[in-house]
């Protein structure tokens, strides 16, 4: 009984650390992004690898989702003859919930993950203290550029995939359940307001902010060299997943 105590203890103590190195990681970030001298190139860079790359995932990801939930909801409200109703629940459930989420998560696996193998390569051959050596602030060089492209992009892929993902089931709906598409369209946006649209959008920055900051600092403090780069980048996956999904139902209920 006390050893069980005991690791419950230790895993409690443990995820405190871990938050309270998050939380001194957000202010410290913070506060460089407003102190000069600004790498734009960097910004520019980050930006492109974490949007503009991402586009393919994202494509195959939303699409495929708003085609499966017309697919699902089509057969379910068909045995009440409510067919007409699949159009508005893929909107919304899109624009509110999967489009963020899903877009987080698979930015999280493909670039989270990167972040934190690449900031934990740079602490286990010494480059971050190479850096200190040359009066140069880590946080400001590796943590600025990467939050700041995951705070802005997140919401343009997210658009994005609300997009597809509305187009996909448009596809389904339409093209192989045989709906009718102007009252498709008309559905689409019947229930939609302003506030759907805002709520994924500052989802998605949020999230943004989240799975970027959660890989650099997994990264930052990586030890045990090659082995600790492995432990940092998938332990950058799993806490920024959780993180998300966390911060998801609290963000829904602030919210709506």
């Amino acid at each position: 009984m006390t050893a069980i105590l005991d690791r419950i203890g230790r895993a409690f103590l443990r995820t405190l650390e871990q938050t309270g190195l998050w939380f001194d990681a957000l202010w410290r970030t913070l506060t460089w992004l407003f102190r000069p001298p600004f790498d734009v190139t960097e910004w520019l860079r980050q930006m492109v690898r974490l949007g503009v790359d991402s586009i393919p995932v994202v494509f195959l990801t939303t699409m495929f989702t708003g085609m499966v939930l017309a697919l699902q909801t089509f057969q379910g409200f068909q045995r009440v003859h409510a067919e007409q109703f699949v159009a508005s629940v893929v909107s919304l459930a899109m624009l509110r919930e999967l489009s963020p989420v899903l877009v987080g998560l698979m930015v999280t696996g493909r670039v989270g993950s990167s972040m934190a193998a690449e900031i934990g390569t740079m602490r286990v051959t010494e480059q971050i203290d190479a850096l200190k050596a040359l009066a140069t602030e880590p946080v400001q060089y590796l943590f600025v550029p990467r939050v700041l492209a995951g705070f802005i992009m997140l919401p343009f892929l997210v658009v994005l995939g609300d997009a597809l993902g509305i187009y996909g089931g448009y596809l389904v709906a339409v093209k192989l359940m045989h709906t009718n598409p102007v009252i498709y369209r008309q559905n689409t946006y019947q229930f939609l307001d302003m506030n759907d649209v805002w709520s994924g959008l500052i989802k998605a920055a949020i999230f943004g902010l989240i799975l970027t900051l959660t890989g650099c600092v997994r990264g930052y403090y990586t030890s045990g060299g090659a082995e600790g780069v492995g432990r940092a980048t998938t332990y950058a996956v799993v806490s920024a997943s959780l993180i998300i999904l966390l911060s998801d139902f609290f963000l829904t209920k602030l919210l709506f």
